[in-house]
């Protein structure tokens, strides 16, 4: 697989202006244009109030690329983005390839026929948010949270962006997560769901493998498991299905435990599809050995309710996780390990992933599996009435749950789906 990174230096404008700014993906027009200082710093102040022409407003951001042989030379060709926020029409040299209209999707478009060598332009015209919902709300009057901006739960962006009583009305809009394209040669891996088994003292790490796509070559998949000392263990198996399975025995596994009740080991796992010598496709993971299970037996005062991981019950402590800044782009990777950090530090272990924000980064989990905080993951509805009788928003949401929860259900962190706050 052949990957060309789009992050980096783009340009971006307000819909009704000439005049093309440089910005930076990941990112966001607040923060570009904070960055140009064209707007006061929102958090100072009331700031706030004067800054909401931005989010009223529709935007695009626009770059040129060329494409390498090794790239355009592939079968197939996705331009993949992990994360638009969150009205976009996306064009790529003149063609519509899309329109979104989730944050918390990852959406894919094959653009093999489109691509040149040279002179590419991507285009990602983002309608306001504001407008959308407020649109939809005097059709539909929706019950959300009384300090935010009206509207917020007929479009699938984090609640706490219109308003919260602990935050402000500056709804974010832009290329959020990374922006990317993926080349390779007719068949990829489209699905790959860890599970692990632990009995008698050893633990049998399995993987079910769906692909994407037709060859008529031989091909095989490849698990490889790297131990915390470096042991490596590594199976091949032969696919004779579009979905097949593999595994590997972990003997005398190092086991991996919440925050204060041991340590955190953490094996390396990754999954590639071969064909001879060839590596078509391949998926890394980080991946914690532990049992978790939710005991909820009948006792004295009602029914218990209490997490048992590696037959181990834990005293759960910790906080309600909301959204670490408004503008989620900039925070870096050392300011978010350090409240993960903290937390640990503090006797937490355990964090509740609140749904008025957004399903996190994977960094975020990456930093609970490090340090042992044990996730509660909540579904992203909060505090409000959802249009979920309307068919396109039902189904919208029924993939952005399906897709959040093939990302995360391998991490040792996670300990619980919740349905919403």
């Amino acid at each position: 697989m052949n990957i060309l990174e789009l992050n980096g230096r783009w340009q971006f404008k307000q819909s009704t202006s000439d005049e093309w700014l440089p910005a930076t993906v990941p990112g966001g027009v607040h923060t570009d244009l904070l960055a140009l200082d064209r707007i006061p710093d929102p958090f100072v102040g009331d700031n706030e109030k004067a800054v909401q022409w931005v989010v009223e407003a529709d935007w695009a951001y626009r770059r040129q690329f060329a494409v390498e042989p090794a790239v355009l030379n592939q079968t197939h060709i996705w331009l993949v983005c992990a994360g638009l926020d969150t009205l976009a029409t996306v064009t790529l040299n003149g063609k519509l390839l899309g329109e979104t209209n989730n944050m918390f999707r990852q959406y894919r478009w094959d653009v093999k026929g489109l691509l040149q060598a040279e002179g590419n332009e991507l285009l990602i015209a983002f309608a306001s948010p504001v407008q959308y919902v407020s649109q939809k709300q005097a059709e539909r009057p929706m019950k959300g949270v009384s300090q935010a901006i009206e509207g917020g739960p007929h479009l699938r962006k984090a609640p706490c962006q219109f308003g919260w009583d602990w935050g402000p009305q500056l709804p974010p809009i832009g290329i959020w997560k990374d922006i990317w394209l993926e080349a390779g040669r007719g068949v990829h891996l489209d699905d790959v769901h860890l599970r692990q088994s632990h009995a008698d003292g050893q633990v049998t790490v399995s993987t079910a493998v769906t692909l994407d796509g037709q060859t008529d070559e031989d091909l095989t998949t490849q698990l490889q498991i790297v131990a915390p000392d470096g042991e490596k263990f590594v199976t091949e198996t032969a696919v004779a299905a579009q979905t097949h399975n593999s595994q590997l025995i972990i003997h005398n596994p190092q086991l991996w435990w919440p925050n204060g009740y041991g340590k955190q080991p953490l094996y390396q796992v990754t999954v590639r599809l071969r064909q001879g010598e060839n590596v078509l496709d391949e998926r890394s993971y980080q991946l914690g050995l532990r049992t978790i299970e939710l005991r909820q037996d009948p006792d004295e005062w009602g029914e218990s309710f209490e997490f048992m991981v590696n037959g181990v019950p834990i005293f759960a402590k910790g906080s309600n996780w909301i959204p670490a800044d408004s503008f989620p782009t900039r925070i870096s990777d050392e300011f978010l390990e350090k409240l993960i950090r903290d937390a640990a530090a503090t006797y937490h272990n355990m964090l509740r992933v609140w749904g008025g924000g957004f399903f996190e980064e994977e960094r975020f989990y990456d930093l609970c599996d490090k340090y042992g905080i044990l996730v509660w993951q909540d579904f992203i509805f909060s505090c409000s009435i959802y249009p979920l009788d309307e068919a396109d928003f039902h189904e919208n949401v029924r993939i952005e749950v399906e897709e959040n929860i093939k990302r995360l259900r391998h991490r040792a962190s996670l300990a619980l789906w919740c349905g919403n706050n």
